[in-house]
């Protein structure tokens, strides 16, 4: 059996972080599927999805690791192409991948205490975002 459904809102850019847990374990309650697993995916080139402990001081040490990592402000031949100037974010949401993939036991996602599945835009302009959401497995 598989089930699914998309979950939308809008970010700020710039590696904004939402934290969509609660709306993925809304998506699995509903699907009726108790045990299988649970993918969320980004949907566009320049966002990813993972998981974290989502609190404010961890989201600002991730945001400045990923400002070293790939600066926004460092010359990219995609920027120079296009003219949009957003190079790097194309570069992060490479790296970082765009979906995570977990299991659901007794139709409940299975997850640590404080792991948080969130969404990172890495875009430079706020935007509307899209994140697919499918489970597969057994009722």
């Amino acid at each position: 059996m598989t089930y699914s459904d998309t979950i939308r809102f809008s970010t700020g850019g710039f590696s904004d972080i939402i934290d969509l847990t609660e709306k993925v374990e809304k998506i699995v309650g509903e699907s009726g599927i108790r045990e299988g697993i649970v993918a969320v995916s980004a949907t566009g080139s320049t966002a990813s999805v993972t998981t974290m402990e989502f609190e404010p001081a961890l989201v600002e040490d991730f945001r400045e690791k990923l400002e070293q990592l790939i600066s926004s402000r460092e010359r990219s031949r995609h920027s120079e192409t296009w003219g949009d100037d957003n190079g790097f974010s194309h570069m992060r949401a490479s790296l970082m991948g765009p979906s995570v993939t977990l299991p659901v036991n007794g139709g409940r996602l299975v997850r640590g205490t404080w792991q948080q599945i969130v969404y990172i835009d890495h875009d430079n302009r706020p935007r509307d975002r899209e994140v697919f959401v499918q489970l597969v497995g057994e009722p």
